[in-house]
């Protein structure tokens, strides 16, 4: 049964392909917006700052990715031996399946608040705008922000947890 866990290091594989998808998405939506920008098309600063966002919800996603790949696979199937490395992530040394929560529903609260700040810039620009579509957007993202809270709190709950020190 432990070797079980082996099974996942497919699924964590599968993820850095998804990386690479988002890599390629953000080279995309960077090269429209050099374009843009410098071809006349007449960029102005809404449409500029939509872009931006948009690139910054792109890296938000990719970090939230490495997050679940490294921090995964740290957690559920072997240790990754980068202690005194330069280059490791400062979080990981104290991750847990508890501690990974709490950072993915934090990730998923930043990503949601850049799509919420990019539909209310939007507004003034999608014809197709609808009170109700803004309305659904603000009351799934408080949902993120209690869920994100209600993991924090249960964390600081558990006896033991290395994450309260």
């Amino acid at each position: 049964m432990f070797l079980s866990r082996w099974l996942q290091v497919p699924l964590y594989m599968g993820l850095i392909v998804a990386q690479l998808v988002y890599v390629w998405v953000f080279l995309q939506e960077l090269w429209r917006l050099l374009h843009e920008a410098f071809a006349g098309a007449g960029l102005d600063e809404t449409r500029t700052m939509l872009a931006v966002l948009g690139l910054v919800d792109v890296v938000m996603v990719a970090n939230l990715l490495i997050m679940v790949i490294v921090g995964g696979y740290e957690t559920f199937v072997a240790r990754v031996n980068l202690k005194g490395h330069p280059d490791e992530p400062e979080w990981l040394s104290h991750v847990n399946a508890n501690v990974l929560k709490v950072k993915l529903a934090s990730a998923i609260v930043g990503i949601s608040s850049i799509h919420l700040l990019k539909a209310f810039i939007g507004i003034g620009i999608d014809p197709g705008w609808r009170a109700e579509q803004s309305l659904w957007q603000v009351v799934v993202h408080l949902a993120f922000i209690v869920s994100a809270l209600a993991l924090a709190f249960l964390d600081r709950l558990i006896p033991g947890n290395p994450s309260k020190e």
